[in-house]
């Protein structure tokens, strides 16, 4: 037999180093992983066999097998599922596909405590905790209609042996040299114990061999099929880290039976924490698919839309043909209707919880409003009653705002719902495009999620509001009725530049910026700040454009509107010196300067930083003349 050594993946010894001295505070978490692995193999041998019978061969049986030698200190758990060839223990035990697991390290590394970071479960890597309480692992193991069985062995020190070896059967074997501090592992009330704490929910029997005959240790049956009345909520709560490989509780456990045309049930789990990889395209779900509790597949895009990736557990349809395809899946009408009442159900959950949980709802919006919100235009069906769970942050203060609470507290005069949309909620606060809105009193939405600048487009209104960009022209500032009841149009223009001056500002500048600027106008929504961009009232937001820029959908950011503040000491003096001399060198410089100021405010690049730091050194040199 010929052995073959093979170094693990970078990341894999990362992992390892992290699983042995710090992850797990619970040194039980192995066999977990390790039974819950070993289920998973067996749902999946169930499966191929529907199209193959010929790869049960007289094994139909799918159990669990855990053996003991606390003489050898040796534990091996076993399954007659799947089972693996040389390139599947190389994929599954030597690399790391999941790219969400480089995010996970990252996290754990940077963490004060890393215990705090228990998640190691949602990138399939629970086998890894082996190593925790075994100084060495092997696996033996024989894929279902194959031949030849291989034996992979690692100390977990950097590198793995394969080579290959005899067995009987399918499925795989793993065995844990286990040292001696853990030698407890090998003792049948200890295991006992944890199969029950941990693995009661599994489907499959989990047996203990022993020499006064064996033992089935957990209930062996579909937690979804027994009455709810009859499963506890830490049942509950095993089966969805069991299911979804994570190590957070659910926020909300949704256990339901349909009936009807169309009869299935449904046990879904919503989150408490934000996995790493809830943006990663090529991240699979955690909802399983069974027809009559037998598996389909797993991470079924059929059964929610792509808003409600989050939520994991298990449907089970009593009305699905057993050979089911994948490709039958996409176009299956029961298939239809089951995700049109899964999602209401979840959805149906979110509003009792926005009504009745408001701080656990608003937990949950932190985590996953941005996902949410991603069907106020992927989902049409479903807009309103998004609409009415949605969460906004607000000037209006640090806490959190539905659209119906911001409609009841809008301005006398008050026509539309404001936003202003960036990548910073602080930096988006101090946005002089603000400052008028804030003068008059006016709320608006501070909105920092990328999908906020699809979906509101698209959706366009609210309660028949029309939603409007702050950082667009036509605002309607002085239909608004202000707080201040001094603050009249006749008081601002005592404090501005003269009409003829300002007019004249104006001409100098537009006559410098060129086209640089698609327009150069006077401000209402301005007060402290002297000069700002805004888009033109029928263009497109300034975020947006970014946004399209960066993803290469348009070539060029449009030429913007620059606002100047008529009431601004610096424009007023601009004024006097463009009504004396509208060719005054000054003028030049000083309306690129604005235009430079403007789209730093604007979180904007200069596109010409070396000419910006030369006009700034000339304008202080004259200025500390004077």
């Amino acid at each position: 037999m010929t052995e073959e050594k093979m170094r693990f993946e970078a990341e894999v010894s990362r992992l390892l180093d992290i699983v042995v001295h710090s992850l797990y505070s619970n040194k039980d978490i192995f066999l977990r992983e390790l039974i819950s692995n070993a289920s998973d193999a067996c749902d999946k041998l169930r499966y191929e066999a529907i199209a193959k019978p010929e790869l049960l061969a007289g094994d139909a049986e799918f159990k669990v097998r855990l053996l003991t030698d606390n003489v050898r200190n040796v534990l091996t758990i076993a399954d007659n599922g799947i089972g693996m060839n040389k390139e599947d223990l190389i994929d599954n035990l030597g690399t790391i596909a999941n790219s969400g697991t480089a995010k996970f390290l990252d996290a754990v590394s940077k963490s004060d405590n890393p215990k705090d970071v228990d998640l190691i479960g949602q990138f399939g890597v629970g086998f890894y905790s082996a190593f925790m309480v075994a100084s060495q692992v092997d696996v033996v193991s024989r894929k279902a209609g194959e031949d030849q069985a291989w034996k992979w062995s690692s100390d977990g020190k950097g590198e793995y042996t394969i080579a290959e070896t005899e067995m009987e059967g399918r499925g795989t074997q793993i065995t844990l040299h286990l040292t001696d501090e853990f030698k407890e592992f090998t003792e049948e009330y200890r295991l006992r114990h944890i199969v029950k704490t941990y693995s009661d929910h599994i489907g499959i029997p989990v047996v203990l061999m022993k020499a006064d005959g064996d033992e089935t240790l957990n209930e062996a049956s579909a937690l979804w099929t027994r009455p709810k009345s009859d499963v506890t909520d830490e049942q509950y709560k095993e089966f969805y880290k069991h299911n979804s490989h994570a190590f957070d509780d659910p926020w909300k456990t949704i256990h339901y039976q349909a009936e009807g045309a169309i009869e299935y049930t449904g046990l879904l789990y919503l989150p408490t924490m934000r996995p790493f990889d809830l943006y990663d395209p090529q991240r699979k779900g955690h909802l399983k698919l069974y027809v009559r509790k037998v598996f389909i597949t797993e991470g079924a895009d059929e059964l929610l839309p792509p808003w409600l990736r989050f939520v994991s557990g298990v449907v089970d349809s009593q009305d699905l043909p057993l050979n089911v395809s994948r490709e039958m899946l996409q176009h299956n009408p029961v298939l239809t209707k089951i995700k049109n009442g899964l999602t209401k159900k979840v959805l149906s959950e979110l509003e009792t919880a926005a009504k009745k949980d408001s701080e656990g709802f608003e937990k949950f919006w932190e985590n996953f409003g941005a996902v949410v919100k991603e069907g106020l235009y992927e989902d049409q069906s479903n807009r309103a009653r998004i609409l009415k769970i949605a969460k906004f942050r607000s000037t209006k203060g640090d806490g959190w705002t539905t659209l119906a609470e911001y409609v009841e507290r809008m301005k006398e005069g008050q026509k539309a719902i404001y936003y202003i949309s960036g990548e910073d909620i602080d930096a988006l606060k101090r946005s002089p495009q603000l400052e008028g809105f804030a003068a008059k009193g006016i709320e608006v939405l501070l909105l920092t999620d990328p999908v906020d600048e699809f979906w509101m487009p698209s959706v366009g209104q609210f309660e028949e509001k029309d939603f409007k960009s702050v950082t667009r022209g036509g605002a309607d500032l002085n239909d608004v009725k202000a707080d201040d009841k001094d603050d009249s149009k006749d008081a601002k223009k005592d404090d501005a530049a003269s009409d003829a001056s300002l007019d004249a500002l104006i001409a100098s500048i537009k006559i410098a910026l060129g086209t640089g600027v698609k327009d150069v106008r006077e401000s209402d929504r301005l007060t402290s700040s002297a000069c700002c961009l805004i888009a033109d009232e029928t263009g497109m937001d300034l975020r947006m454009e970014r946004l399209m820029k960066q993803h290469n959908r348009v070539d060029e950011i449009s030429p913007r509107i620059l606002e100047i503040n008529p009431k601004h000491s610096l424009i007023k003096k601009l004024s006097d010196v463009a009504i004396k001399d509208a060719k005054a060198p000054i003028l030049n410089d000083a309306a690129l300067l604005l235009l430079d100021q403007a789209r730093i405010l604007e979180g904007e690049a200069l596109p010409d930083p070396v000419s910006f730091a030369r006009r700034l050194d000339l304008i202080m040199e004259k200025g500390l003349g004077a």
